[in-house]
């Protein structure tokens, strides 16, 4: 059996105000005051507070990218041409700032500048040969475990489905608590689920080990610790920043699995965010996950979150195929989720009916 050897990001700050540091973090990495640091913000911060912090020298650039719709192949190659045609050189580093899409963006970016053709021909496992330039990941929703793997999710024109390789994760990684502090409640909820499912899925999957299971289980009592007790604020968002972390160190040598299977499908075809894609999709995966819902339940109870109900009423069938496809193509989730044999289980008609109740 040969073993995995995984990266992991080098270097991370961790504390409340530490954004504060990220322009002491660059310096060292500027050439010159010709070479850029492209920063990729979601939009949402334009005029606001946080971009009146970052540290732009020189020549930097600050790009605000929509987070409306999670991010797309066309968009990484349309910013990766933008950047090589207005640049003689490329970039000193790419700093995502925002939620698990922005960072997944800047991921992609930072790995096209250095390998040729588009990024769909990289949607896979180990495709990048060329090392992606310096980039950094500073997150401002904490669930999502983007900061931490080893993949760029990116919905292309036939899939969604990740840039996973070896050059993709942060080389430099800045986590501030203070930067969730106005996340809306339904956000928070969306995301912090997405961390408690990568620890459900995790701990329940056919290629759980120690490695993956220490973090698994130690974001699973954070999250239980951030949505079902009582906290003060501060500590909440400390907790559900590093429950993030752990979460998303959990599936480095593991793998998510069903839920995340389904919900690709959902945010490929409609476009659904990936955190309430997962959520939409958990409440009905009680066969799979029977201790799972039930806490998830609990927690939307205690939070008085309502889900909408209906999202795939009208869809056709040719809108249903579709969805199918891209879940069944995901094999690595669902062989950790059920094993080799996962065909057995999860059949075309199995997925369409999960489908019909979201």
């Amino acid at each position: 059996m040969k073993f995995k050897n995984f990266p992991m990001v080098p270097r991370v700050i961790f504390g409340a105000g530490s954004f504060k540091q990220l322009g002491e973090i660059l310096l060292s990495k500027r050439k010159s005051s010709e070479t850029p640091v492209i920063y990729l913000i979601d939009a949402i911060f334009e005029n606001q507070e946080l971009s009146k912090q970052i540290p732009v020298l020189f020549s930097d650039q600050i790009i605000y990218v929509s987070t409306e719709e999670e991010p797309k192949t066309e968009q990484v190659d349309a910013l990766v041409s933008l950047l090589k045609t207005n640049y003689s050189e490329l970039p000193a580093a790419i700093v995502g700032i925002g939620g698990g899409s922005i960072l997944d963006l800047a991921k992609a970016v930072s790995i096209m500048l250095t390998n040729n053709g588009k990024s769909e021909e990289y949607q896979g496992w180990d495709l990048v040969k060329n090392p992606a330039i310096y980039h950094v990941g500073v997150p401002t929703l904490s669930g999502t475990g983007a900061e931490v793997s080893r993949t760029a999710v990116l919905s292309g024109p036939k899939k969604k489905l990740g840039i996973n390789s070896d050059y993709t994760p942060f080389d430099q990684v800045v986590l501030d608590p203070d930067l969730t502090i106005n996340v809306e409640k339904n956000q928070w909820f969306y995301t912090g689920m997405d961390c408690f499912i990568h620890c459900i899925e995790s701990l329940n999957g056919t290629y759980l080990n120690a490695f993956s299971q220490s973090y698994g289980e130690k974001a699973l009592d954070l999250c239980k610790e951030v949505f079902l007790e009582e906290l003060d604020e501060a500590s909440s968002r400390d907790k559900l920043m590093m429950a993030s972390w752990h979460g998303g160190m959990s599936i480095a040598y593991s793998q998510v699995g069903v839920a995340h299977a389904i919900s690709y499908g959902l945010s490929h075809v409609l476009g659904v965010k990936h955190g309430i894609g997962n959520c939409l999709v958990f409440q009905y995966l009680e066969e799979f996950y029977p201790e799972g819902v039930a806490l998830f339940s609990k927690m939307m109870n205690k939070h008085n979150i309502v889900l909408p109900k209906g999202i795939c009423k009208d869809l056709s069938d040719d809108q249903f195929n579709t969805m199918i496809e891209v879940a069944m193509a995901m094999t690595p989730l669902w062989e950790n989720a059920l094993g080799a044999n996962w065909q057995d289980t999860i059949t075309e008609s199995k997925l369409r009916s999960i489908y019909k109740k979201v």
